[in-house]
């Protein structure tokens, strides 16, 4: 019994060894090689800087949709607004941030529309180069943030940028421009974010005095007034007022 069990044992184990030792003996991951080498052609290395260009453009893109676009004072409106409420984490930072977006989006429409008319689609058919495309893409963009930019802060950053007085929006380089934007929106922003604390500072203010003329001055004001504030909100169709101004100030 003990041969047989051997003999099963070696017509069992050695074919799966055979067949193992052949899977492993051929290469299952791919080999992977980093380096640097000569260049035989100049292109080569002109095609490589703008494919590293391409990549460092693609990684700053956020930053360049969040500053050159509406999003900023959409997003910091929003947050005063719920700032103004005394609702922390209502609505949530997803929701305040996608809102943000879809309604940046919306008013940065019609300039997306003409950037892909003016550039993209050209670019794509072959008919402009690299820096046409560029140009024409940049061009419906300074127009949308020369429109929200307030002169004072354009001629800040012209004077600091050592400058000369621009004759015309092709003058104004985009590393002036989109600083100046910025500050322009966030201006523009805490102006609208005052105007939305009003009311609700008075609705505090009311509670204030009630509570102190009955004498409860160990209960929080903020633990009444705060569905007084979010009742006005929902009467007045807050929401609805808030975006509808948020949209016509780009208009």
């Amino acid at each position: 019994m003990s041969r047989k069990r051997t003999g099963i044992f070696f017509l069992l184990v050695v074919p799966v060894l055979l067949v193992a030792g052949t899977v492993y003996a051929q290469p299952v991951l791919p080999q992977i090689q980093i380096g640097v080498a000569a260049a035989d052609d100049p292109q080569e290395v002109a095609v490589n800087l703008q494919i590293l260009a391409l990549l460092t453009i693609l990684s700053l893109a956020p930053s360049i949709i969040i500053m050159t676009t509406a999003f900023i004072r959409v997003v910091v409106v929003l947050s005063f607004t719920r700032s103004a409420l005394a609702l922390q984490q209502t609505p949530p930072n997803q929701v305040v941030i996608g809102l943000a977006l879809f309604l940046t989006f919306f008013i940065m429409a019609p300039t997306w529309q003409e950037v892909n008319e003016q550039a993209l689609q050209p670019y794509l058919a072959g008919e402009i180069g690299h820096e046409e495309a560029f140009s024409a893409a940049a061009e419906p963009v300074k127009r949308f943030m020369y429109r929200q930019t307030r002169p004072r802060d354009l001629r800040l950053f012209m004077q600091l940028a050592e400058e000369p007085r621009p004759e015309e929006l092709a003058d104004i380089p985009l590393h002036v421009l989109v600083p100046a934007f910025v500050i322009s929106e966030l201006k523009t922003a805490f102006q609208m974010g005052f105007m939305l604390y009003i009311p609700f500072l008075v609705i505090d203010m009311i509670v204030a005095s009630t509570l102190m003329a009955m004498g409860m001055l160990m209960l929080p004001p903020v633990m009444i007034s705060l569905p007084f504030k979010v009742m006005l909100f929902v009467l007045v169709d807050g929401w609805n007022l808030v975006v509808s101004s948020i949209i016509s100030g780009f208009r």
